[in-house]
């Protein structure tokens, strides 16, 4: 069982702006919940349909580590085109869920499965579910409290699974030839090569169980609609009374200030209501900024969404946070709460040389982005991977800006297309009411679309993602293809790599400067504007430059950056006149550093791969920030 201390307004609800980072999905917590990651069964030879009611002749697999890692037990780094996986389900775990005669659904919920899942519990199958890099949640009430088949046996290698008393089986499709799957920077290479690394197949987020009553909360998604209004959208699962309502209570926890209280009606037959929540307190401009979130305040305030029924009785209760913050452009600046913010980003693979994309443990993603923030850098750009909600949360409540980005797929094709799209869309839904998130990248260098620059298609296709993820979340400024070839980007991002500060210092020193670079064919002779795109004074972002390889240790024959530092101080002194470059243009908006750690044979990390400097973080920081 996993319970959290602390509440608000509501007896035995986790406070969710305090919560330890353990919760898979930290902006709508219930009291208990059953973790169901730890030992499994797992096959990857063969691909036998009576396995759906489980197989005793398996090996042991640490879920959620992708057996491709050595974390998992599996350690086999090679192709993986078919993964199962099974656990008993025990009364045990149902407890822990919070079953009981209140809380009469069981949910079962996964974190992430790469590529395409399938799911039986005791032989009976339950559902599926195709996205690599998003949840899903599958309905196994009927499944968990009907007495098991007869045919289903718990799987006999699953050690702490005696006592099962249900057995739950799951098949991931994981083609790695398969070029239209969003893969981010999952190698199609059996041996990781350039820029790309060992895959992550299967299960590699949490799997959990929870109970919940019916109705219920099924999702909430917060939005700030200015600087004193929060709109707070909850979906509803299940058959609700006439006249049942949702209250939302807001309280600031750090200063014990209850902020507000309100109702909304759910309509007879609606699934979904909107709450107008306003802050009163921020009425008063001379004040507001006491409570807006930002990278060097990032306050959050705590909610409680009940379900009301018409006699007063609560139906359910959820507990949820939220940060008071605007994002814009403008004047050719990034804008943050009305005010120009310097976009001092690295950019973060997310990778693990031990667990590949998934964490080696839940404290590590706090100890990310507490690095990160040590390092000098106030954003990270999570590249190509849609990260753990869990370092979103971490980077809601220690105050770092985040790029989200799409896992990019590398071919063009309706099957791309339909893929891409669906994903990222439900990527998010999923990530939209966290403060940290500030931008969305639904592209970058151009892949999955190649010949942008002359195909209207592909132009075509990069301008609907970037629509499309504006008419989903309107608040949050949008780059159609990070790099280079903008067909429609609220920032004209650049990505160089030059190694010279002075050279680059003169690629980026004025307006003068600015206007031949849009105008042109950019760094990486690709040219910045593309299908009829202009300069409209939009922000320019440097969003990927330096790459020094420097490796203080054992060298690596395979190694590589895009340039190569002699030692410390020489690595020191190139990342300096680089950001002095930076720091002297009269245009950039905003810049993103590669990258935060060596990943496999990238050896252009600030940090080692264990996430150890590769110098004092100090002299790195003054490098950084130019004192």
């Amino acid at each position: 069982m996993h319970a959290h201390p602390g509440t608000v307004a509501a007896p035995g609800l986790p406070l969710a702006s305090r919560q330890d980072g353990e919760y898979p999905r930290p902006q709508m917590m219930r009291s208990h919940w059953a973790d169901l990651d730890g030992t499994w069964s797992f096959r990857n030879t063969g691909d036998d349909p009576a396995w759906r009611n489980g197989f005793p002749d398996a090996r042991d697999i640490l879920v959620p580590f992708p057996p491709e890692s050595a974390a998992s037990g599996i350690d086999e780094p090679g192709f993986h085109p078919v993964v199962w996986y099974a656990r008993g389900i025990t009364a045990a775990d149902l407890a822990a869920a919070g079953h009981d005669e209140d809380r009469t659904r069981l949910l079962l919920h996964f974190g992430a499965v790469d590529h395409r899942a399938r799911v039986w519990v005791d032989g009976q199958f339950i559902g599926e579910h195709e996205g690599g890099h998003t949840p899903f949640t599958l309905d196994v009430t009927e499944a968990l409290t009907a007495p098991a088949s007869a045919s289903a046996s718990a799987p006999a290698s699953a050690s702490g699974n005696t006592d099962a008393v249900h057995t739950l089986v799951v098949r991931a499709e994981d083609d790695p030839h398969d070029l239209t799957q969003p893969r981010g920077k999952q190698d199609w290479h059996e041996q990781a090569h350039d820029i790309w690394y060992r895959r992550t197949t299967g299960i590699w987020q949490t799997v959990w169980l929870e109970a919940v009553p019916d109705p219920a909360v099924a999702a909430l998604r917060w939005t700030n609609v200015d600087h004193e209004t929060m709109r707070l959208t909850v979906r509803l699962a299940g058959a609700h009374p006439v006249g049942t309502r949702v209250r939302v209570e807001a309280h600031w926890t750090e200063q014990d200030e209850h902020l507000a209280t309100v109702e909304a009606v759910v309509g007879p037959t609606a699934h979904e209501v909107d709450v107008v929540v306003p802050i009163a307190r921020q009425a008063n401009g001379q004040a507001e900024q006491e409570l807006q979130w930002s990278p060097d305040a990032p306050h959050l305030v705590d909610a409680v969404v009940t379900l009301v029924a018409p006699d007063g009785h609560t139906l359910d209760a959820v507990s949820s946070y939220f940060g008071i913050r605007t994002t814009a452009i403008g004047h050719g600046r990034f804008l943050l709460n009305d005010r120009s913010t310097d976009v001092r980003s690295v950019l973060n693979q997310g990778y693990w040389p031990e667990s590949h994309l998934t964490a080696p443990t839940r404290q590590a993603l706090r100890r990310e982005v507490e690095l990160i923030k040590e390092l000098g850098f106030n954003a990270a750009r999570n590249h190509q991977k849609i990260e753990d909600p869990r370092f979103l949360y971490w980077a809601d409540r220690l105050g770092l800006l985040v790029w989200g980005e799409a896992p990019g797929a590398y071919a063009f094709s309706p099957t791309a297309v339909q893929r891409l799209v669906r994903e990222w869309m439900d990527a998010v839904e999923r990530d939209a009411s966290h403060p940290s998130i500030v931008t969305w990248v639904p592209a970058n260098e151009s892949w999955g679309v190649q010949h942008i620059a002359t195909d209207p298609a592909q132009q075509a296709y990069a301008r609907a993602l970037a629509d499309v993820t504006r008419a989903l979340d309107p608040t949050r400024p949008v780059i159609s293809n990070d790099g280079w070839e903008h067909p429609d980007s609220d920032i004209l991002s650049v990505h160089d790599y030059e190694g010279d500060g002075e050279r680059l210092a003169r690629t980026y020193a004025d307006d003068e400067a600015r206007t031949r670079l849009l105008a042109g064919v950019g760094p990486a002779d690709r040219p910045i504007l593309v299908g009829g795109a202009e300069d409209r004074g939009q922000p320019v972002m440097l969003t990927e430059f330096g790459g020094v390889n420097h490796q203080p240790g054992a060298q690596r024959d395979d190694a590589w950056g895009y340039t190569t530092a002699a030692d410390g101080d020489d690595w020191i002194a190139r990342i300096t006149a680089l950001y002095d470059a930076v720091r002297a243009s009269s245009f950039l908006a905003g810049s993103c550093w590669t990258q935060l750690t060596d990943t496999m044979q990238e050896t252009n990390g600030l940090l080692n791969a264990d996430r150890t400097p590769k110098e004092p973080i100090e002299r790195i920081r003054r490098a950084v920030l130019g004192r």
